[in-house]
């Protein structure tokens, strides 16, 4: 994500932002589920959509975790970026117990 975001333009990212922004303050409202804990919200960029796949985390879901982001130029989702997307938040949610386990031996 970190990299998607440094390579776009003032404009796209600004666009970017705004829309999870939109998210942040809506709610999940804003954004289209896509599967399980998995969400998609779009963000008009100058010349391309961009989607931007994220998870709520946080005791209250108040985090947003970005976990894909690319840009768009078809109606459907590839099934390919959601799985990518799921297989990072397993990755994220399986370093977070761990480290809660971690702590509990201390």
């Amino acid at each position: 994500m970190r990299e998607f975001l440094r390579d776009l333009s003032d404009a796209d990212l600004a666009a970017v932002v705004a829309a999870m922004k939109e998210v942040a303050v809506d709610g999940l409202v804003a954004a289209r589920h896509l599967r399980g804990d998995i969400y998609e919200v779009r963000a008009d960029g100058e010349r391309v959509t961009y989607r931007l796949l994220f998870a709520t985390e946080g005791r209250l879901h108040q985090v947003l975790l970005g976990l894909e982001a690319f840009g768009k130029k078809t109606q459907t989702t590839p099934p390919r970026e959601i799985a990518l997307a799921e297989r990072r938040l397993r990755d994220w949610r399986s370093r977070g117990r761990q480290g809660i386990s971690d702590s509990s031996q201390i």
